[in-house]
């Protein structure tokens, strides 16, 4: 972004986004038949989403500007709470709300949300090379390009970035060596159509019932987790004292140190005594992402506590702490959308959304096949697309104890993510004609 927002302090900025969210939660707590009316329409969370996006939209705060340095030199500066919500909160949260887990009862939610993950996986992998064909079709120079220029290169690392992550997506912009210059689209294609895509996943989480009724979906065993981890909770509840507070972010943030300090080791480990890791060519090469081990150790630690006397603090309100840290994040998340860059690159754009929107095709078509709830459609979805960083947040939106589902099928996202977006690129070279 050129013109450098109106806020660059990212204490007022995380002062402007936290007003936000007291604004939606106020709101969407009156009783008046106009804000009834309107939450039944507009979810809590898609505003929560839209409101930072909107002022990132008019320039008002943004994830990164240009600026001029006092010689004169132009110089990328960027905002560090998405940052700080991605890599501080997110894994508290994730602490936090896996506590009152029953790690049993996830897995008896059978095989369907393995099944709907793998199956948008499959719908990224193809989606690419019938984008390319259905484009081309039409508007040939779209997709055209030779060499570093050619636009299959600059879309594998879209395919990186949907069906596993940001390591992934690095891993290929190494292997098929896009031209660094013309990669700036390629993730303003990313960020606007993978934005998009979310916040129709949040709208449809207000009309689940409706959306499963029409799925025929049975959605007895996630009720039943649900209804389980609230009847503990309400078992164990109490009134929360200072101490109480105290010691849930003692873990929680403990824990997020742990996982810190574990992620940099294990990363270390494997660049310094395996050189298959330091190819970013290798599908091996995600496996040194600090934020992927930082991910995994996080949930791992609260699935472990889950198991101890620390799990009564669901009942002191830890999935309530962690359920605000999941809506900074998601503030943070909706900061990062420009609605006015949909128009800066129109024919890449809808390359994704064409892409997009065959990967959609395909998980409802399967979800109304095996009768799957939706809950498993939009976090299987987010699980690729949005990885470990919004698959927990769509899931949460659902209940908070289901957090875990999120995190557990983005992560093996991040297994799968290199080789899908090889088979992927292949498919798409064959159909761009190179």
């Amino acid at each position: 972004m050129e013109t450098i927002p109106f806020f660059t302090d990212d204490t007022i900025v995380f002062g402007l986004l936290l007003i936000c969210l007291g604004v939606v939660f106020y709101t969407s707590s009156l009783k008046t038949s106009f804000w009834k009316k309107f939450y039944t329409y507009v979810p809590a969370i898609l505003l929560c989403y839209l409101l930072p996006a909107l002022f990132n939209s008019m320039g008002i705060i943004a994830p990164e500007w240009k600026e001029l340095d006092q010689d004169g030199n132009l110089i990328e500066k960027s905002s560090s709470v998405y940052y700080i919500a991605s890599r501080f909160l997110l894994p508290a949260s994730l602490v936090l709300m896996t506590l009152s887990i029953d790690l049993k009862s996830i897995f008896n939610l059978g095989p369907k949300a393995l099944i709907i993950f793998l199956t948008g996986t499959i719908g990224i992998i193809i989606g690419g090379p019938i984008a390319i064909l259905l484009i081309s079709s039409f508007s040939p120079e779209t997709v055209g390009g030779a060499g570093p220029d050619a636009i299959w290169r600059g879309l594998s690392t879209l395919a990186g970035s949907w069906i596993g992550g940001g390591a992934n997506q690095a891993a290929m912009l190494e292997i098929y060596q896009y031209n660094p210059d013309k990669y700036t689209g390629m993730v303003l294609v990313d960020v606007v159509v993978a934005n998009i895509w979310m916040a129709l996943l949040l709208i449809g989480i207000g009309k689940s019932d409706k959306i499963d009724r029409w799925l025929q979906s049975d959605t007895s065993a996630i009720e039943s987790l649900k209804e389980k981890v609230s009847n503990y909770a309400a078992s164990i509840v109490r009134n929360p004292s200072l101490t109480d507070y105290m010691i849930m972010l003692s873990i929680a943030f403990g824990a997020v140190g742990i996982a810190h300090w574990g992620a940099g080791g294990i990363s270390r480990l494997l660049a310094d005594n395996f050189e298959v890791f330091n190819d970013k060519s290798s599908a091996l090469s995600s496996f040194t992402s600090k934020f992927f081990w930082m991910v995994t150790i996080a949930t791992s630690i609260g699935i472990l506590l889950s198991y101890t006397k620390v799990k009564q603090y669901e009942g002191a309100g830890a999935s309530k702490l962690g359920s605000i840290f999941i809506y900074i994040l998601v503030a943070t998340i909706g900061m990062k959308m420009d609605i006015k860059e949909i128009f800066k690159n129109p024919g890449l754009i809808v390359i994704g959304l064409v892409w997009m929107s065959i990967h959609a095709l395909l998980l409802i078509g399967v979800a109304k096949l095996i009768k799957a709830p939706y809950f498993f459609l939009a976090v299987g979805s987010q699980a690729n697309v949005g990885g470990a960083a919004s698959a927990p947040v769509v899931a949460a939106a659902f209940h908070p104890s289901l957090a875990t589902v999120g995190v557990l099928l983005a992560v093996f996202g991040y297994v799968v993510g290199t080789y899908g977006a090889i088979l992927c690129t292949i498919l798409m070279q064959i159909a761009s004609g190179s």
